[in-house]
C-alpha cells in the first residue's frame, strides 16, 4: 500500500530506528467530487512534522514537485477505517472477506536515514496497519451519507462493483510504528525467511512483496497473528 516506484515514483519515509513512517498514498488517477477531495497538502504538513527535530535526508521528506496540487488516492482510510478495490483479481479476494476476516497492509518505505552501509540506497517493507474486517459491500449499495469514507466512493464516477470493506474499531488502524518484515534478497523484496517460518508461510513464492496481480495471503493466519498480537502493536484511527 502507499506510493512507490510504480505509482508516484516516490516513496514514503521511514525511520529505521523507531520505526516511524509517513503513510503516503498513491495519486489518484479519476476526478474526485470536490468537497470529497483528499490532497497532498495534509501529507505535506505530516512530512514536515516527521523530519522536525531528526536528521534526516530533506529529499526522503519533501514530497516531489510534480504531486503537488494532486489529489491522493487515500485508500485504506485508516482515520474511517475502509478500504476499497475494483472488481480484478485483487478486488475477488477482497469481497470474499467475511466478517471477524484480517486484511494486513504493508508498504515499501524508504529510510530517512542511513540505516547500515548493507541497506544503502534500498527500501523497508514493513506492515503499516491492519484491519479486522466487520463487513465487506459493493460500492453500488453504498449510500451517499458515506461516500466520504472511502477512495472509491469519493470520486465523480465511481464504479458500481468496486468492493468496499469496512474494519472494526479498536482493533483496526495504522500502526504507529511499522513492523519491518522484509528486505532485497534473491532479487526481489521478500520477508525475512524466519518470519515465513514463524507465520507458516504465504501464498507467493518465497515470501514475494513487490507488487503483483494477486495479493499474497495467509496460509495460517492464526500464526500470523499471534506473532503480531507478540510485538506489542499500537493500532490508531489516523492516517498520519
Amino acid at each position: 500500500m502507499g506510493i512507490d516506484q510504480a505509482y508516484g515514483n516516490w516513496n514514503g519515509p521511514v525511520d529505521p530506528e523507531s520505526h516511524e513512517f509517513v503513510y503516503v498514498p498513491i495519486p489518484e488517477g479519476r476526478e474526485t467530487l470536490p468537497d470529497l477531495a483528499t490532497p497532498y497538502a495534509t501529507v505535506v504538513s505530516a512530512l514536515a512534522a516527521f523530519a522536525n527535530g531528526r536528521v534526516v535526508d530533506a529529499k526522503a521528506c519533501v514530497l516531489p514537485g510534480a504531486l503537488l496540487g494532486r489529489q491522493m488516492h487515500l485508500d485504506p482510510d485508516f482515520q474511517r477505517l475502509s478500504y476499497g478495490n475494483n472488481p480484478n483479481s485483487r478486488g475477488d479476494i477482497i469481497n470474499r472477506l467475511a466478517a471477524d476476516d484480517v486484511v494486513v497492509f504493508y508498504a515499501g518505505l524508504r529510510p530517512c536515514r542511513p540505516g547500515g552501509a548493507e541497506r544503502a540506497g534500498k527500501l523497508i517493507y514493513a506492515i503499516i496497519g491492519l484491519y479486522r474486517v466487520i463487513e465487506v459491500v459493493q460500492l453500488a449499495t453504498v449510500e451517499p451519507a458515506r461516500w466520504h469514507e472511502n477512495a472509491h466512493t469519493r470520486r465523480v464516477t465511481p464504479t458500481p462493483n468496486d468492493v468496499i470493506v469496512r474494519a472494526a474499531p479498536a482493533v483496526s488502524g495504522r500502526l504507529r510504528r511499522c513492523l519491518p518484515i522484509g528486505d532485497w534478497r534473491d532479487r526481489a523484496y521478500r520477508v525475512f525467511p524466519e518470519l515465513l517460518a514463524s507465520w507458516g508461510n504465504l501464498s507467493c513464492r518465497d515470501g514475494y512483496l513487490q507488487r503483483s496481480a494477486i495479493p499474497p495471503t495467509f496460509l495460517e493466519a492464526k500464526r500470523f497473528l499471534a506473532w503480531f498480537e507478540a510485538q506489542g502493536p499500537e493500532l490508531v484511527q489516523e492516517n498520519n
